[in-house]
């Protein structure tokens, strides 16, 4: 099954399997699609496609330098948790704690992590993991591993600034981007990558605003 991707300005990502088959304006890439557009000519073989619209800009996605701090120094609390641990990540001497008492956290913790770095655009990872186990979760989540910048933005965040953002998507490439809810990559920058709609790794739509 084809997807094709479009964002608000009508740039368009079709991905097919794992890979991005082709890159242009939608109305170009639907010209080739008669059935996106409900529509066959006569005599052709229509080829199955889903079309997907976002609001906002479509981009490569991003890149966190903070693997290690996110996914193994930082506990993210379960749902069920909450009377417990609140809602949002704990870091610093009370995450050891956590994972002290009871090291069979981390995975879990790790894959909610994951889960909260897809909701701000991240589909790259830079930092050593040096836990099995959440080293585990990051290669089955489809994340891609950078290089870590010499000189980190900031303090650590799910949305660190300055954001870095992966090279260009290209034809033949791997389908792996982010949307986010700005008029432009200005915007992006000043409100951030909580601005994300949706989240595209190996082809697959891990993350989608509800």
């Amino acid at each position: 099954m084809l997807t094709l991707h479009v964002d608000g300005d009508g740039f368009s990502v079709l991905v097919e399997g794992e890979s991005v088959k082709a890159l242009g304006p939608y109305e170009e890439l639907a010209d080739a699609l008669p059935q996106a557009l409900g529509s066959a000519r006569a005599g052709e073989t229509p080829l199955q496609a889903r079309v997907r619209r976002w609001p906002g800009i479509l981009t490569p996605g991003l890149l966190n330098p903070y693997g290690p701090e996110i996914l193994e120094h930082t506990y993210h609390p379960d749902p069920r948790e909450a009377d417990t641990y609140g809602t949002v990540p704990i870091g610093g001497e009370r995450a050891r704690e956590i994972f002290r008492a009871d090291p069979s956290r981390l995975g879990a913790s790790a894959r909610r992590g994951v889960q909260r770095l897809f909701a701000h655009g991240t589909v790259a990872l830079a930092g050593e993991l040096r836990s099995k186990a959440v080293l585990e979760v990051a290669r089955r989540s489809g994340l891609a591993f950078g290089g870590r910048p010499e000189r980190l933005p900031g303090p650590v965040s799910l949305s660190p600034r300055p954001m870095v953002l992966l090279p260009a998507l290209a034809v033949g490439g791997a389908a792996r981007f982010a949307v986010f809810d700005v008029a432009d990559r200005a915007e992006l920058v000043a409100k951030g990558a909580s601005t994300c709609v949706a989240t595209v790794v190996a082809g697959r739509l891990v993350y989608r605003v509800r």
